[in-house]
Formats: structure tokens, sequence, C-alpha cells
């Protein structure tokens, strides 16, 4: 089974990278979010499976 990072910003999908691995997609998810934020205006991030299941999300606060 395969795995989508989806990154999402305030107009919508941004991007997606396709894994092979949930761990692998995961650990890409949290390790890269924080500089995605700052860097690239990211809200949220998904972990998504084939059929679409989301196994994974995290979405940012709002900086003031």
């Amino acid at each position: 089974m395969s795995y989508t990072v989806i990154w999402y910003g305030k107009q919508g999908i941004v991007e997606k990278t396709p894994f092979d691995a949930e761990k692998a997609a995961r650990d890409h998810a949290l390790a890269t979010f924080a500089a995605r934020k700052q860097n690239d205006g990211i809200v949220a991030v998904e972990v998504r499976k084939d059929d679409g299941t989301v196994v994974f999300s995290q979405a940012g606060a709002r900086s003031h």
C-alpha cells in the first residue's frame, strides 16, 4: 500500500508527495512541518492511504 503526504496552504492543496510506507510518510510530515509552515505558508498536512483514509494530520496554530 502507498501513502501520500498532502500539504495544505490557505488556498488549498500545495503539494502531494508519495511514500511507500506509513512511517516514512508520517516521519517526513512531522520533520518538515514547522519549516514548511514558516517558509511556505503551510497551514496543515495529512497522510492518506490509497483509499483516501487519513492516517495522520497536523494543523498549525495561527501566529499573531
